[in-house]
């Protein structure tokens, strides 16, 4: 797709009490993770904050135009701590984590147990188009941010954004920016850790597209 930007940045947001939830429970084998707040409300722990602090003192050399955030509260305390002062934020519910649906707050071996026929589902169809019941897909999270960008490039033309949002966020970006086709961003994926309070980066190359150029962990 055409973007008329000069820099795109996604800041994942800093340890959350859902990733903690979540790694207690797989290791655990439960089926379901231990997690009372609805996944919009999930906070960042302490060293989630410090991760978004950190990644604030890189961003500084970066100096976006603008902080675009997933209204989720995670992703938006994350931009709160990170975002150099003076630096705009937005919220933007179109940066929202993946929905999942039926599937929510299941582990692995939760889908596998309680949802037999979505597991077979899933493997039929694929990572990218498969979309739980009461969910969304890959492909419907691409959407978008597809129409963000479109946004953002019709508003703020040249401009460097930085997006505070989740994992998911950097895979659709490596679909849009990179032109990366199904088949390798599924092997990108399998291939790639996108680890809390992690930046990724992407700058405009001689031909007009975008070529990513960073991906740090900030702490």
């Amino acid at each position: 797709m055409e973007v008329d930007l000069e820099w795109v940045g996604v800041l994942r947001h800093g340890e959350s009490t859902g990733n903690v939830a979540r790694e207690v429970a797989e290791t655990a084998g439960a089926d379901v993770i231990d997690l009372a707040e609805r996944d919009a409300d999930v906070p960042l722990t302490g060293p989630g904050r410090d991760q978004a602090t950190a990644a604030g003192e890189l961003l500084a050399g970066h100096r976006p135009d603008v902080v675009v955030t997933s209204t989720y509260r995670r992703a938006w305390d994350t931009a709160k701590l990170a975002a150099p002062a003076g630096v705009a934020i937005v919220p933007d519910e179109r940066l929202r984590d993946r929905e999942l649906g039926v599937l929510d707050l299941l582990t692995t071996r939760g889908v596998r147990e309680r949802w037999p026929d979505e597991a077979r589902r899933k493997r039929r169809l694929g990572r990218f188009y498969y979309r739980p019941p009461g969910g969304e897909s890959w492909a419907d999270v691409v959407l978008r941010v597809r129409s963000l960008l479109a946004e953002l490039s019709a508003e703020r033309p040249g401009a460097r954004v930085l997006l505070s949002a989740h994992e998911m966020t950097v895979f659709a970006l490596r679909y849009l920016l990179e032109g990366l086709p199904e088949p390798d961003l599924m092997r990108a994926a399998a291939a790639t850790a996108v680890p809390n309070g992690s930046l990724t980066t992407w700058e405009r190359d001689r031909d007009g597209g975008f070529t990513m150029v960073l991906a740090q962990r900030i702490a």
